[in-house]
């Protein structure tokens, strides 16, 4: 048995993590790492080791996977005798798919040590959960595709920043940022370079990230 959980629908994230993902990309390879999409799997991670991969089905189902090590106190799999801490199942009464999708996330638990604190799974119409009791950390985490004011406190955070390290006196493009997160994975170019300002960021490399998130 699973308990349903609030989350947006995936193509809503998908609007989001790819303003994300151009704005990270936009400053250079390394800061792409941060958010980006493969051709089935969204990441995100903070930079501090707390992460998020959206696995993506083909028929419209998901599974949400991740960790945050300051705040997820589930310990599944190895992760509980690792740490000598009583184990949560977080895939107990789920569907067998749900293993399936995440199946080299799984693996990595043992060959790696990379601890899950969060499993969801998307049917295609609704979340939903293991039942367990400890908080797994996905709030503390906090991705900023979860809503549009997350995703907006992202981007205007980094492109102040962005603007403060080229010595730029340029704020924040409101209207710009409210197309970007509209136009999600087809991000337009004028959108793009609205939204910049001016801040020396590659235009292209932040559409290419974008548009990764097509489905």
């Amino acid at each position: 048995m699973t308990l349903p959980i609030t989350l947006p629908h995936p193509q809503d994230m998908a609007r989001r993590w790819a303003v994300v993902s151009a704005i990270l990309a936009a400053r250079d390879a390394r800061w792409a790492d941060g958010a980006h999409a493969t051709s089935d799997t969204w990441h995100y991670d903070d930079g501090g080791g707390n992460w998020a991969d959206l696995r993506l089905l083909g028929d419209g189902r998901a599974v949400l996977v991740g960790h945050d090590h300051e705040y997820s106190e589930t310990y599944h799999g190895a992760a509980a005798e690792y740490f000598g801490e009583d184990e949560t199942d977080l895939l107990a009464g789920v569907p067998d798919w749900w293993a399936t999708a995440i199946a080299d996330h799984l693996d990595r638990v043992v060959t790696q040590g990379m601890w899950i604190g969060f499993v969801y799974g998307f049917d295609g119409s609704k979340w939903s959960r293991a039942e367990y009791s400890p908080d797994d950390g996905f709030t503390a985490l906090n991705p900023p595709f979860l809503s549009d004011e997350a995703a907006v406190d992202f981007c205007t955070e980094h492109l102040d920043g962005y603007a403060e390290d080229d010595g730029l006196s340029v704020s924040v493009d409101v209207a710009a940022l409210a197309r970007a997160l509209a136009e999600g994975p087809g991000l337009t170019r004028e959108t793009a370079e609205s939204m910049f300002a001016g801040r020396a960021l590659d235009v292209d490399a932040a559409l290419a990230a974008a548009h990764r998130f097509v489905r």
